[in-house]
C-alpha cells in the first residue's frame, strides 16, 4: 500500500515560512511593548539569580550533611577499633584462624551496643576487616566480604596507619549504592588489621532531593510571583506613558482638545502636568497660524480679485497703445512693447497668486478623466517649443510605443510638466532637454532632465518652496513667477502622486512625476529611476541663433522611431524698431518645404488646436473699432475687440513663454528691459 506523502512534504515546505512568520510577529511585539520588555527581563534576570541561589543552598546543605556524617563515621570507627582490638588479642597467623577471629570480631561490632547497626550515631554501616600483611601465594589478602568494593586510594591510606574516608558507589543487589567508606588500621602484636566501616547515604541522598524540589518548585513560584508583581508595577508606568501616547497621537491627528488626566501629585501626575501645559501652548500657537494662514489667504485673494479690475482696464489701454506702436517713436513703440510684456508677467503673476491661494484653501477640485499620458506630454512640449528653440536647447521626447492611459486632471498634468520643461530651458545651458515616460500596472511616471547648472546639496527640497530661486541674479527667460513649482507640487499631491527632485551641480537636474494610474491607488515606486542613468551631453557650437527642436517618439525599449528636427529658414535681425519679426522654420532637411511661424513645431495639423500653443503672428492693421476710444479707464473696453484675455489665461501663457501679444515674441532678459525702458522713456520725454 502507497503512503500519500505529500502533506508531510507541503509541512515541511511550509513549516520555515510559519516559523519565519511567528518570528517576526514575536519580534514586532517585542519592538513595540515596553511591558513585555521589562517583563522578561527581570523574569529572566530574577531566573539568574534563583538558579545561582539554589545551587548555593543546595551545595551549602549538601556539603553540612556529609561534613556531619563524616565526623559521626568517624567517631564509630575509633570505637569499632578498641573493640576489635580486644577480640583479636592472641590471634595466630593462619588464615583460617584470622577468618574465624574476623568472623568473632564482626560479630562483636554487629551485637555491641555502641556498635549497633541501628543504633549507631552515625548510621546503620557494614564493617570489613582484612589482614594488611598476610598474602597466599595468589597474591590475595585474607579479609571478609566485600572487600574488593574498598577503592585503592583508601587502602593506602588505612595501610600508612591513617583514618580516611571516600564516597563511593558499589553494588548492592545489583543496585548502585552510595556509600561513606571510613577506613583505619586496628594494632595488634601479631598481624595489623584492616577495618572499614561503610555507611549508605541513601536517606542523605533522600534529603538532597527533597530540598532540590523544594529549591526548584520555590524558585519557579518566586519567578511566577516576580513576573506577576513586575507586570502589575510596570503596568502602574506604562499605563500612563500609553495615555501619553495615544493622546499625542490624537493630537497630531487635529484633535487639539484632548488632554492627559492628572491623577495625584507623582512624577506621573507631573508628566501629565506637563504634557498638557505643552498641548495648551502647541494649540495656541496652531490655531493663531491658522487664523493668521487663513487672513494671508483672505488677504491675497481680495487682493487679487481686486487688482484685477484695474489690471483689465491697464490691459485695454496698453492693447490699445501698443496696436498703434508703429506710429509712434522708436523709443516709444519699445515702451509699448515693455509695457505689455509687464503685464503679461503681471497677469501671470495674479493668475499664480489665485491659484496657490486656492490650494491653500482647500477648495480646489481634481477633475480627473482617463487620458492617454503621450498627448499630454506632446502638448507640454509644443507649447514650449519656441521658448526652447530660442535659448538653444532641444526637447527630445521618449515616448512608448503603445498609449499610456491614466485617470488624471490633463489640465494640471500639462501645467505641471510646462513648469519643468520651462524650469528646465532656463538651467539647461542650452543642452538637450529629455523627458521620458513609462508606466507599470500601478503608476505612470514623466521625467524632466537637463543638463545645466543643477542643484547644491539641500537645494531638491527647496527649490519646491515659493519664490525661492538657487541663484538670485539669474534671469529667467521665461518670466516666470516663482510659483510655478509650489503649485506643480500641490498638484501632484491632488493626484495622490509624487514630485521628486535631484540634482548635482554640473550634471544637470531631474524632476520626476508620479502619479497613480487610478484614483485613489497609493503608490509604492516609481517605474522610472532617480537620479537617472544618462551621462551629460557635449555641448556643440552651433552658429545658429536659434537651435532646431527636436520631438522624438520611441518605442518602450527606447529605441527611436522618427525624430523631425526644424530649424529657422534664415538668421533674424532686429530691425530699426528694436521689435523682433516673427521666425520661419522648415524640416531640415527638406528646403522646398513650406515654412511655417515660430510658436509651432511644423506643418503638422494634429498641432493646431493645442492648447498652449504660441498662436501665429498676426497683422498689426489698427482695428478701425477702436479709433475713437479715449485712452481713459473706461468699463466700455470690455466689450471692444482686441482686449487682452483673462488673467489665469495669461499666466498659462506666460508660464509657455509666449506673450498675448501678435508676434508670440519670447520674452527678453529682465536687465536689458529696464534698461531700454528708462533710455525710451527719456527720448519720449
Amino acid at each position: 500500500m502507497r503512503v500519500d506523502t505529500r502533506p508531510v512534504t507541503r509541512w515541511v515546505q511550509e513549516a520555515p515560512t510559519l516559523v519565519r512568520e511567528r518570528w517576526q510577529r514575536a519580534s514586532e511585539l517585542w519592538r513595540r511593548s515596553l511591558q513585555l520588555r521589562v517583563v522578561v527581563s527581570t523574569l529572566a534576570l530574577s531566573s539568574a539569580v534563583v538558579f545561582v541561589l539554589g545551587m548555593v543552598l543546595q551545595s551549602q546543605i549538601t556539603d553540612q550533611m556529609l561534613s556531619s556524617k563524616t565526623q559521626a563515621a568517624t567517631t564509630q570507627i575509633r570505637a569499632s577499633v578498641k573493640a576489635v582490638q580486644h577480640q583479636l588479642v592472641g590471634v595466630s597467623p593462619g588464615p583460617d584462624s584470622l577468618i574465624t577471629r574476623f568472623n568473632a570480631a564482626l560479630n562483636s561490632l554487629t551485637s555491641s551496643g555502641s556498635a549497633n547497626v541501628d543504633g549507631s550515631s552515625a548510621g546503620a554501616f557494614e564493617p570489613i576487616l582484612a589482614d594488611a600483611r598476610t598474602f597466599d601465594g595468589a597474591g590475595n589478602v585474607t579479609a571478609t566480604a566485600h572487600y574488593q568494593d574498598i577503592p585503592d586510594d583508601l587502602k593506602r591510606f588505612v595501610l600508612n596507619d591513617e583514618i580516611a574516608s571516600r564516597i563511593h558507589t558499589v553494588m548492592r543487589d545489583n543496585v548502585p549504592t552510595t556509600m561513606l567508606m571510613v577506613g583505619a588500621q586496628v594494632p595488634s602484636a601479631n598481624h595489623p588489621v584492616q577495618l572499614y566501616l561503610l555507611f549508605p547515604l541513601t536517606a542523605e541522598q533522600h534529603t538532597t532531593e527533597v530540598v532540590q524540589n523544594t529549591l526548584i518548585v520555590g524558585g519557579i513560584v518566586l519567578l511566577l510571583l516576580l513576573a506577576g508583581i513586575t507586570n502589575l508595577v510596570t503596568r502602574q508606568v506604562v499605563r500612563p506613558v500609553r495615555q501619553a501616547a495615544e493622546v499625542a497621537e490624537r493630537f497630531a491627528d487635529g484633535k487639539l482638545d484632548d488632554r492627559m488626566q492628572v491623577i495625584g501629585e507623582d512624577d506621573v501626575a507631573r508628566l501629565a502636568e506637563s504634557y498638557n501645559e505643552m498641548a495648551e501652548s502647541i494649540q495656541a500657537q496652531i490655531r493663531q497660524l491658522e487664523e493668521f494662514g487663513l487672513l494671508q489667504r483672505r488677504f491675497t485673494s481680495d487682493v487679487s480679485h481686486e487688482l484685477r479690475t484695474p489690471l483689465t482696464t491697464v490691459r485695454m489701454a496698453a492693447d490699445v497703445l501698443h496696436a498703434s506702436r508703429e506710429q509712434f517713436p522708436a523709443g516709444l513703440a519699445r515702451s509699448t512693447e515693455l509695457l505689455v510684456d509687464e503685464l503679461d508677467r503681471f497677469e501671470a503673476l495674479l493668475g499664480d497668486l489665485l491659484e496657490i491661494s486656492r490650494l491653500d484653501a482647500g477648495v480646489d477640485e481634481l477633475t480627473a478623466d482617463l487620458v492617454d499620458v503621450r498627448g499630454i506630454v506632446e502638448r507640454a512640449v509644443a507649447a514650449v517649443g519656441p521658448v526652447a528653440a530660442s535659448s538653444g536647447s532641444a526637447v527630445e521626447m521618449y515616448l512608448p510605443d503603445v498609449e499610456v492611459p491614466a485617470e488624471v486632471d490633463a489640465r494640471r498634468v500639462e501645467r505641471v510638466l510646462r513648469n519643468l520643461l520651462n524650469n528646465a530651458v532656463d538651467h539647461g545651458e542650452g543642452l538637450p532637454v529629455r523627458v521620458r515616460v513609462a508606466a507599470d500596472e500601478n503608476a505612470v511616471a514623466i521625467v524632466v532632465r537637463d543638463f545645466g547648472v543643477g542643484l547644491r546639496e539641500g537645494e531638491a527640497e527647496l527649490v519646491f518652496n515659493r519664490f525661492w530661486r538657487a541663484d538670485p541674479s539669474r534671469n529667467r527667460r521665461t518670466g516666470g513667477t516663482g510659483l510655478g513649482l509650489a503649485i506643480s507640487v500641490e498638484d501632484a499631491r491632488l493626484h495622490g502622486g509624487w514630485l521628486e527632485a535631484w540634482g548635482e551641480p554640473g550634471q544637470g537636474a531631474c524632476f520626476r512625476l508620479t502619479l497613480p494610474r487610478r484614483q485613489g491607488w497609493e503608490l509604492t515606486d516609481s517605474p522610472l529611476a532617480l537620479p537617472p542613468e544618462e551621462e551629460r551631453p557635449v555641448r556643440e557650437d552651433e552658429e545658429a541663433e536659434v537651435s532646431p527642436l527636436v520631438v522624438a517618439e520611441v518605442d518602450a525599449d527606447a529605441e527611436v522611431e522618427e525624430i523631425i528636427t526644424w530649424q529657422p529658414a534664415e538668421s533674424v535681425e532686429l530691425d530699426e524698431s528694436g521689435a523682433e519679426p516673427s521666425i520661419a522654420w522648415h524640416p531640415a532637411d527638406d528646403d522646398t518645404a513650406p515654412a511655417v511661424e515660430r510658436g509651432t513645431i511644423g506643418p503638422d495639423p494634429e498641432l493646431d488646436g493645442v492648447p498652449g500653443q504660441a498662436e501665429p503672428a498676426a497683422s498689426n492693421d489698427r482695428d478701425p473699432e477702436l479709433d475713437d476710444v479715449p485712452g481713459r479707464v473706461d468699463p466700455e473696453f470690455d466689450h471692444l475687440p482686441g482686449r487682452a484675455e483673462s488673467a489665469s489665461a495669461g499666466s498659462d501663457r506666460e508660464r509657455d513663454g509666449v506673450s498675448d501679444r501678435p508676434g508670440g515674441r519670447p520674452r527678453e532678459s529682465g536687465a536689458a528691459e529696464s534698461e531700454f525702458a528708462s533710455k525710451s522713456a527719456g527720448e519720449a520725454r
